[in-house]
């Protein structure tokens, strides 16, 4: 039985996907078929490959891209920046402003 796909194996794959429904027209929220269309041609690229971009762009402009700050830092972790920093380039400020 190997190399053959059984049909709960089709379905898993099948099911992993979303549905994208294209607006009637375009808006701020979304975009018609035929703009996905003309992107996908101007890009030469896929109409799938035109929404991973867009996605991708989406998350580069909303999403964080650093870590969160858990507060203040330690003495321990200001001991060891003092430690790392050469001696007279710079001074260690406890506070920026």
């Amino acid at each position: 039985m190997s190399g053959r796909r059984t049909a709960s194996k089709s379905k898993k794959a099948a099911s992993s996907g979303i549905l994208l429904r294209y607006r009637d027209r375009d808006s701020a929220y979304g975009v018609s078929r035929s703009t996905a269309i003309k992107l996908a041609d101007t890009l030469g690229v896929s109409e799938t490959q035109v929404i991973h971009v867009a996605l991708a762009h989406l998350a580069k402009q909303t999403l964080p891209r650093y870590e969160v700050d858990n507060g203040p830092l330690t003495e321990e972790q200001m001991d060891e920046i003092r430690r790392l920093q050469p001696a007279g380039r710079m001074k260690v400020r406890e506070r920026l402003f």
